[in-house]
């Protein structure tokens, strides 16, 4: 399975991937966004952090094709500060909690400095049996974040810890070239904001029967509150909603693996929040075995994501979910694959290439 790399794209990947941007505060994914999409876009950001990059080859007389990606990650905000200097915090987001003692994280003070911290929970030596019994079940009342501050009055003067500041993974993009493993934070959907983004760079010069905007939508992980605004502003007639999904091939009976790793991506037919467009999902699955592309396809009992929204808005938009398999997302570390995101913007790029108005028109 031999994959070139391309180094300027694993860059673009990994500054997305680290960018310290939770559900509210996307500022730096936005930025690392910006950085890199080069020419032939323009770009504007709105009060929410939604990004929009527009296609200078756009002619403004033709259907619109959004594609879109979440920029926020799950992440925390700080509560209040306890009588010894740790830091009572909320989810922003739905977290595998079982999974966050004795993470490092990165708490943002009053000046905009990222202070290292520990999320913290009670030592087993001052357990009781129940509370060791019950350990494995642990919510996140029962945690703290352990900055180093001795007092509340430590936490507040010399950490400049307040109450409403956002809180994120320490954790810094590594890949292993020989393997084909990244290993970082925030796949979900950071590796979806770099997908839609080489996308865009392919398209750039191309001729096409779509105009294309890209958005880089905040606010997904609480909600998908950024797609509400951005839907409404760019008003497409179709739509690609790009993410970092869940791969299921470690812990799924074989038979029932249908984002499984190395093996492109998945487009799913439903999940909890919305039943993909069928003659859209089709035509994207027909295309890809068309023009001998990898993807997955996929039935989901749970989970949710931007094209909830899009798909009920306006008078109806076709949309499909192109997701990256993701080893264990909404953790702190995941695990990706080049393969997999190379694989992902190819298809999306046949996608874009193939469309026209009178094939929206038959979704």
């Amino acid at each position: 399975m031999g994959i070139k790399v391309n180094q300027e794209t694993l860059q673009m990947i990994a500054d997305l991937s680290n960018a310290r941007g939770a559900s509210g505060f996307e500022d730096e994914t936005v930025q690392a966004a910006a950085k890199h999409i080069g020419e032939g876009y323009t770009t504007e950001e709105d009060c929410l952090r939604n990004f929009y990059m527009y296609r200078t080859a756009n002619s403004g007389n033709k259907p619109v094709f959004m594609l879109d990606a979440h920029s926020d990650e799950v992440g925390f905000m700080v509560h209040s500060i306890r009588p010894n200097g740790t830091l009572r915090f909320v989810a922003l987001g739905g977290w595998n909690v079982g999974s966050l003692a004795s993470s490092k994280v990165l708490v943002r003070n009053s000046e905009g400095k990222y202070l290292p911290g520990v999320i913290a929970a009670k030592p087993v030596h001052f357990m009781s049996a129940s509370e060791k019994a019950s350990a494995g079940a642990a919510d996140i009342s029962s945690l703290s974040i352990d900055i180093g501050a001795v007092s509340a009055k430590d936490a507040a003067e010399n950490f400049k810890i307040r109450i409403g500041e956002p809180v994120v993974p320490d954790v810094t993009l590594e890949y292993d070239e020989e393997h084909d493993l990244m290993f970082g934070k925030a796949f979900d959907c950071r590796i979806g904001c770099a997908a839609l983004i080489e996308t865009l760079r392919r398209l750039r010069d191309e001729k096409l029967d779509v105009d294309v905007v890209g958005v880089l939508s905040s606010q997904e992980e609480v909600g998908e509150r950024g797609m509400k605004v951005a839907v409404n502003h760019i008003k497409p007639q179709i739509a690609i909603c790009f993410e970092g999904c869940p791969a299921d091939d470690t812990f799924t009976e074989p038979y029932a693996v249908q984002t499984a790793f190395k093996k492109g991506p998945m487009l799913r037919f439903m999940d909890k929040s919305i039943i993909c467009t069928p003659r859209y999902q089709r035509y994207a699955l027909d295309l890809a075995e068309k023009r001998g592309l990898m993807a997955q396809a996929s039935v989901r009992e749970g989970g949710g994501n931007n094209g909830a929204i899009v798909h009920t808005s306006l008078d109806g938009i076709p949309s499909i979910v192109i997701g990256v398999p993701v080893r264990y997302i909404h953790s702190v570390h995941g695990i990706a694959s080049y393969y997999d995101f190379e694989a992902t913007v190819k298809l999306a790029v046949e996608i874009v290439k193939s469309m026209n108005g009178d094939i929206i028109k038959s979704f």
